[in-house]
């Protein structure tokens, strides 16, 4: 539990990192960043936790997630943090697409493995969906705050790669412990992701 607990960590700062710079790109002040982290980093887990009927959310009944992602969020607003060459204009989408990336691969099987934690793990589509909803969620929020198109509809691979990782994971743990199919199914997402990125990868679009 303790590796499973580190994962989710991760995938919160992560996330949380690529709200705050979204915010800052936008040139919101230290609540709106701050806010934009956490919504980021936990609104996928609410909706998987409404849905799963469990109430209150844990963003509420263990606040070690919103402080992970205030502190990430206050870290990347540090001025000589936020003004380094290293997130300036050039960098700045490769850095948010990264932590984009990690925080997908990794709440995607998050919720592939809450729904089996709440006993309903032999529901196959419920335990998938739940999954893809738990990765993307907080990175819709995020673009429908900030003003901009959610990324989903409109870049590379994304909700594929999420639900390409909550199916190796739900298959994978059949055969693996959970943290190691999770690690599986996390590394799937982001290759995925990464490789939609550098080929171009896309589904249809209407023209």
């Amino acid at each position: 539990m303790f590796f499973l607990s580190v994962l989710e960590l991760i995938g919160t700062a992560a996330f949380a990192v690529s709200g705050a710079i979204t915010a800052i790109r936008k040139e919101m002040d230290l609540l709106g960043i701050c806010l934009m982290g956490i919504i980021t980093a936990c609104g996928g887990g609410v909706f998987r936790d409404l849905l799963l009927g469990s109430v209150p959310p844990v963003l509420f009944t263990r606040p070690v997630y919103a402080i992970t992602a205030i502190a990430a969020s206050l870290i990347t607003f540090i001025p000589a943090i936020r003004t380094s060459p290293f997130l300036q204009a050039h960098h700045l989408d490769r850095i948010v697409f990264l932590a984009d990336a990690i925080g997908l691969g990794i709440f995607s099987t998050v919720g592939v493995r809450a729904v089996q934690s709440a006993g309903y793990g032999e529901h196959f589509f419920f335990s998938i969906t739940l999954g893809v909803i738990t990765g993307v969620g907080g990175g819709v929020l995020r673009d429908i705050l900030a003003g901009d198109r959610p990324y989903i509809f409109v870049k590379h691979i994304y909700a594929c790669a999420a639900l390409a990782g909550a199916l190796v994971y739900y298959f994978a743990g059949r055969f693996l412990s959970v943290f190691p199919a999770m690690i599986l199914g996390s590394l799937v997402t982001l290759m995925i992701r990464i490789l939609a990125a550098r080929y171009r990868w896309s589904l249809p679009k209407a023209r």
